[in-house]
């Protein structure tokens, strides 16, 4: 069988010049989260596949890599159930691995832990424009503050790197899972059925309130309900201010002090706002994971057409490893869309020091070389960075493709180098 040059489907081989992106881009993370008081942080690429599996990651389970077992636990001959040949797979997002994180080591972490992550995590998804089967994820997470300053960091710190990149004019959408289900009973559906209701809702982008109204009654909710609820987004559209709208209309049905909650970190997170963006209550806003009991959030942009980040409160995830609900809000940064983004702008790395390039004659003695090489080693000292490479015939088109990676300066060195 003829070995294949191609990487697997939906995975991809990266280029220096994308890779220095990716570089610059990791880092600049890194320093700004930290900046932020976060703490970086390292999961296993593989989980339990209970863990995986346990309802928690919504679609997402649906495409979990899995791993059978190994040696002598492996009998697929005797196999019955999947449960027999298989014992773990391939962590589809960063949120499950933290929270068995956190339940491990919770009594050696500060309270409240802020915890960076960054990694590789893989999903058998229909590959797309920005979406891929293995794929960085950066996520940071506030685990053990159940106030709203959570929520008013995550989005602070994440802003602020998007705008240290360059981008601005960005769309904000919040919302408050607790307002969806307040709305939701307000207008008299089951509690049962939230979450196809929810599913319809998502849609509204796409197919408008008369889609949306239109296929919950196809779904066979009651008139009643359906006309009660879409007359809620009418008048939410028509309102000077829909927090204040709500705050009536939801009296006695959403718990008390989600909506002041809700004004506190809009009103805090644009009064310290480093970049423009704009932050607006969406009502719409649903996000697909269950596991999501409060806040949630979206970043927009239009260069991709869709969003780049995402996440929300999960409160009662952790409390599924040890029987104590912990407060936990988390947001996940879309890293290969970002990278996708500033690839097709053509972003160029900023520069923070001097790169030269060595460029030797071919068939130089070995004495000679060693004292090319020492000079090398001086300015690598000096904190240059310095490429050492045999000259090319066609010295000309060497030094353009160097230019390109970012090398300013050549240094040509001959057999006769004293």
């Amino acid at each position: 069988m003829a070995l294949s040059k191609k990487p697997v489907t939906g995975m991809k081989d990266i280029l220096p010049a994308e890779m220095q992106v990716r570089d610059y881009v990791i880092g600049l993370i890194q320093e700004t989260y930290k900046s932020f008081g976060f703490s970086h942080i390292e999961t296993p690429c593989m989980e339990n596949i209970s863990n995986l599996s346990s309802k928690q990651g919504g679609e997402n389970e649906k495409l979990i890599f899995k791993v059978l077992k190994r040696g002598e636990k492996l009998h697929i001959p005797e196999a019955q159930t999947e449960a027999d040949v298989v014992d773990c797979g391939m962590r589809y997002d960063l949120t499950v691995p933290l929270s068995r994180y956190y339940s491990n080591n919770s009594a050696q972490l500060p309270a409240p832990f802020k915890a960076l992550q960054m990694g590789n995590v893989w999903r058998a998804d229909r590959p797309q424009r920005g979406r891929f089967r293995q794929f960085m994820q950066c996520d940071i997470d506030i685990l053990g503050d159940a106030s709203c300053l959570a929520e008013i960091e995550l989005m602070s710190a994440t802003t602020t790197l998007l705008g240290k990149l360059g981008f601005s004019g960005f769309k904000v959408c919040f919302n408050d899972r607790r307002v969806l289900k307040a709305m939701a009973a307000y207008s008299g559906f089951a509690e049962k059925d939230y979450d196809q209701v929810f599913i319809i809702l998502d849609k509204m982008d796409k197919i408008g309130m008369e889609g949306v109204a239109a296929e919950l009654s196809e779904n066979g909710f009651a008139g009643d309900a359906v006309e009660t609820y879409m007359g809620l987004f009418a008048e939410l559209e028509q309102a000077p201010d829909s927090l204040a709208y709500l705050e009536k209309k939801l009296d006695g049905v959403v718990a008390g002090g989600v909506i002041a909650g809700m004004r506190t970190i809009i009103g805090s997170v644009r009064a310290t706002a480093s970049c423009e963006f704009s932050l607006v209550f969406d009502p719409t806003l649903v996000r697909g994971m269950s596991y999501y009991t409060g806040s949630i959030f979206e970043i927009k942009m239009e260069e991709l057409g869709g969003s780049v980040a995402g996440g929300g409160r999960y409160d009662e995830m952790i409390g599924k490893f040890t029987g104590m609900d912990t407060p936990a809000c988390g947001f996940s940064i879309g890293f290969e869309r970002i990278i996708t983004i500033l690839m097709e702008k053509g972003f160029q790395v900023p520069q923070s020091g001097a790169r030269k390039a060595y460029l030797i004659e071919k068939g130089m003695p070995a004495e000679t070389m060693v004292k090319v090489l020492a000079e090398a080693k001086k300015e690598r000292e000096a904190g240059i960075q310095v490429l050492v490479s045999n000259m090319n015939k066609n010295k000309k088109f060497q030094k353009e493709q160097l230019q390109k990676e970012g090398y300013g300066e050549f240094r040509e060195f001959y057999k006769d180098f004293q």
